[in-house]
Parts: structure tokens; sequence; C-alpha cells
């Protein structure tokens, strides 16, 4: 395939990048998206259990990059959950659960962050605060809770065939603790991954890349995410892991 950058005159492009950089843009020819749709072909991945749709971003992105198979979206919060609904309704193939993921079902309290995708069971840190002070918790709210063994077996999803999607600002480990029974057959876990602590409680990245090898998983991706502003200092980044 031709790439369609090469079409563009190289001063051109050369002034286009530049003119990005300066913005804190990157002009990307694979992005993170297209890569994800790529794995889902390449391992016959046709489920996706989005844990932490906040307002469907997440699965938004990956029909704008191609995929077109299933997915369930798994958000608590009601005010993103509305939004993340009405996105998902003319789509036959993405469903949503109103509902947070943890270690056991009942209920759970999720702090509201001001920006909303910040949003955590768990306390913020100062280090998370002070480099994005708009993450700010400004509530609380009650919510129904569910683990994901639970989700797999109602939804009659194949776990080799299923990929989980972990975005739910350092309650990880809780929700994998709530997927043991299914956790080793998935074809592929995607999760969020803290280089260092942003919440209280939390696990870090080299706590999760052992979990998930012991389950038999190899990091597959890494994606840089939530950086420090003026340091440029790398504090999350998205992480895939695929079974080996």
């Amino acid at each position: 395939m031709i790439d369609p950058l090469q079409a563009i005159p190289r001063p051109i492009r050369t002034v286009g990048r530049r003119t990005l950089q300066r913005l804190g843009l990157e002009l990307v020819r694979n992005p993170f998206s297209h890569r994800l749709v790529a794995l889902t072909r390449g391992r016959g991945i046709r489920t996706i259990l989005d844990i932490g749709a906040n307002q469907g971003q997440y699965a938004r992105g990956l029909r704008a990059a191609g995929y077109r198979d299933t997915i369930v979206s798994v958000e608590p919060l009601s005010e993103a959950f509305h939004v993340l609904a009405k996105h998902a309704s003319t789509d036959p193939r993405w469903h949503c659960v109103h509902a947070a993921a943890s270690d056991r079902t009942g209920t759970l309290t999720v702090n509201v962050s001001g920006n909303s995708v910040s949003s955590s069971v768990l306390p913020m840190l100062a280090s998370h605060q002070d480099a994005a002070p708009q993450s700010a918790y400004i509530g609380t709210e009650e919510v129904r809770a569910v683990v994901v063994d639970d989700l797999v077996v109602d939804r009659a999803l194949d776990p080799e065939e299923t990929m989980l999607k972990i975005d739910v600002q350092g309650f990880e480990s809780a929700v994998l603790d709530g997927a043991s029974r299914h956790l080793g057959r998935l074809a592929a876990v995607q999760m969020e991954l803290s280089l260092i602590p942003l919440y209280g409680g939390q696990q870090l990245m080299p706590a999760f890349v052992d979990r998930m090898a012991r389950q038999g998983f190899d990091l597959w991706l890494l994606e840089p995410g939530f950086t420090e502003p003026g340091s440029g200092r790398l504090l999350q980044c998205d992480g895939v892991f695929v079974k080996t």
C-alpha cells in the first residue's frame, strides 16, 4: 500500500510536522487504535470487554479504526453512562452495562473527578492532582459492582476470542481479581499502567507485568499516556498483553 503521506511534498510535510510539534502534537502513520484492530484480526478477537468506558471514547476509536465485532462497555458513573449509551444506541454490536467492575459484586463508592476520566474508587494522590489540577475530586457516587467472570458468563463470551480492556484509575488489581476464573484463557488484556503512585493503594506497572507473565501473557504493545506538564515525565501508559 502506498503511504498517503508520501504524496505530500517533503517541504510541506516538514513544516506541518514542526507546526504540530510546537502545539504538542505528532503526526503518526500507525495510530494505537489501528494497531489494536490489527491485533484483533491477527488473534481472532471477536469481542472487546471495555471496562471503564467513560463516554465511549475507546470504543469509538476502535470503530473509526475499522473494528466491526462486538464491544461490551462497562461504565459506573451516571452522567458518563448516559453519553455512552447514546453513542452506542445506533450500533447493534455495541452493548452497555451500567456498573463498576470489581473483585466482588455489591456496591462501590466512586470518587467523581472534575474531568470525569480520572474518577476512581481509590483516593487520589497529590502526584496526580499536581500534574492535572482539573482532575480533583468534586463528589462521590454510589454504583453497582459486578465482576468480569460474571460478565463473561452472562454475555456468553468466548474468553479465547475476547480482549479485556481495563481503564479504572488504579483499581486494576481488583478488576483482575474479579476475572480470576477466565483470565488465563483470554486472548489479550489491555490495561492502564502507572509508573508512579497516583492513587492510594494502587499497584504499579512492574507488578502487573509480573502478574500477567505468570498467567502466560507477553507484553505486546505500549502506548504513552498521562505525562507530567513541564518535566515531560511519563506517569501512565497503556499496555497490551497477549496470550502466548
